[in-house]
């Protein structure tokens, strides 16, 4: 059974830190690339940073580039998503989701194969 579990999120202060954890089973890892969305309540899910899992390389949506940070750790099938000085706009139910093809030919949500039941993240000003 394939399943991605995301774990991590919470309430927190702005400014404050989290790391965010997603679990992957069921699917050979290394042949994905694995996404983080996230989707704020009223609006439509949005990417926020990828890792390709064939060589490691990442990619961040502009506007969180410098305060997440993305990363793998290969013995535990799991991808992280650092998150720093968080901010009230960040609040939102974060998702990691797995795409058979690295980050950079993945033009639309829908080549990801693979979704997570999502983590909740509060951000209080």
């Amino acid at each position: 059974e394939v399943q991605l579990v995301e774990s991590g999120g919470g309430l927190v202060q702005a400014g404050g830190s989290l790391r965010l954890s997603c679990a992957a089973s069921g699917f050979t890892f290394d042949d994905y690339a694995i996404g983080w969305f996230r989707q704020a309540p009223g609006k439509e899910r949005e990417g926020v940073s990828c890792i390709s899992r064939s060589d490691g390389s990442t990619y961040y949506q502009d506007s969180v580039k410098g305060r997440f940070t993305i990363s793998s750790d290969n013995a535990k099938n799991t991808v992280y998503l650092q998150i720093n000085i968080l901010k009230p706009e960040d609040t939102a139910v974060y998702y990691c989701a797995a795409a058979p093809i690295p980050c950079l030919l993945i033009d639309d949500i829908v080549e990801y194969d693979y979704w997570g039941q999502g983590t909740q993240v509060t951000v209080s000003s």
